[in-house]
């Protein structure tokens, strides 16, 4: 397939657009809809925005977390609580009905804890109350796409001229909410050097690679390639590969990596053929109260979204994330710098 290379159009992945609260409501662009159509979705409860995180309308670590904390201001938005007591009551049930949703990626409680100790802070009235939680989640996104850029500018860095990158899933501005850990790396490479090359992953079962990251990449001027998941060995294989950078949703304290299903396989390949394996991922992904990878959970995913092919009545097993060892990644990327082996996060 020849590269695809088109004009950049930046305003639909612009941060407000993935995310934002106004008007009493929650705006999440969908990511289920994408490419084919670009769709708002208006939530007005903190319910809708639990359905829209586990239903995958917004997906990856940090816009998992960005949009749970919206959430959560949305939940004090529309409560009646007349009193704060009775208000952080409200948006501690909140917290707890969101926390559920997912469980691997570790923003998402991260981001729950940081609004729950908001709403836990003193406050002379609820207005002021409401108020500081809406600031809260509005300081966290900024905060968390701040983040992504400063991880861009450290990555670049690791590529070389004309490089030619891997990547699997989608870790960009939709998995984010503003620039991309993975793809924010790439984009600032990109900036730098034009010749570079991205080689995307579909990403089965869901084709999170073919449907968003192709689309990102395409929407930002990026020249790339889509390929089959099982292809990746072969481009390694044939020196079409210079380095694989993917995100993470949970990094353990010894550096070990949760990503997309597919990734610890990337790695393996990546180590035989020589070639660097990087993370990209803000500190919010790292979770330094799990010692190693054995401790991260990882969802399992229903049967159907491996599609029409499955026999009625077959077993299925559908993992969503898979976890990297620490002994293969060769660098982990966070706005802090640059991390070598041997990781300890504390």
């Amino acid at each position: 397939m020849a590269p695809v290379i088109a004009p950049p159009r930046t305003s639909v992945l612009a941060p407000h657009r993935i995310a934002r609260i106004e008007d009493g409501a929650v705006v999440l662009l969908d990511q289920t809809r994408l490419p084919a159509e670009t769709v708002e979705v208006r939530l007005e409860t903190w319910q809708e925005v639990a359905d829209a995180i586990r239903g995958m309308v917004v997906r990856g670590a940090p816009a998992i977390g960005i949009a749970a904390a919206y959430g959560v201001a949305l939940a004090a938005a529309r409560s009646s609580a007349d009193d704060v007591g009775t208000l952080r009551e409200d948006v501690g049930r909140a917290c707890a009905g969101l926390a559920l949703t997912r469980p691997t990626a570790v923003n998402l409680p991260w981001a729950l804890t940081r609004m729950r100790a908001r709403s836990d802070a003193p406050h002379r009235d609820v207005a002021s109350q409401r108020e500081a939680l809406r600031r809260e989640a509005e300081a966290l996104h900024q905060e968390e796409v701040s983040r992504c850029q400063q991880i861009g500018g450290h990555g670049a860095e690791l590529l070389r001229a004309g490089a030619q990158v891997l990547t699997h899933c989608n870790a960009g501005a939709l998995a984010t909410a503003g620039y991309g850990t993975a793809l924010g790396v790439i984009r600032s490479a990109h900036r730098r050097d034009p010749s570079l090359h991205v080689w995307v992953d579909e990403t089965r079962p869901l084709n999170q690679g073919a449907r968003l990251t192709a689309w990102e990449l395409r929407e930002e001027g990026i020249s790339a390639t889509l390929l089959t998941d099982s292809a990746a060995g072969w481009l390694m294989a044939q020196g079409k590969v210079d380095a694989v950078i993917t995100g993470a949703d949970r990094i353990a304290r010894n550096g070990d990596a949760a990503n997309k299903i597919g990734t610890y396989a990337l790695s393996i390949l990546a180590r035989a053929h020589n070639l660097p394996f990087y993370v990209a991922a803000p500190t919010s992904t790292i979770d330094p109260a799990i010692a190693t990878g054995e401790d991260i959970p990882i969802e399992h995913r229903r049967p159907d979204e491996l599609g029409a092919a499955v026999p009625e009545g077959f077993g299925v097993y559908n993992p969503a994330f898979d976890v990297t060892p620490a002994a293969n990644i060769s660098a982990i990327i966070t706005e802090h710098g640059v991390r070598r082996p041997p990781y300890m996060f504390g």
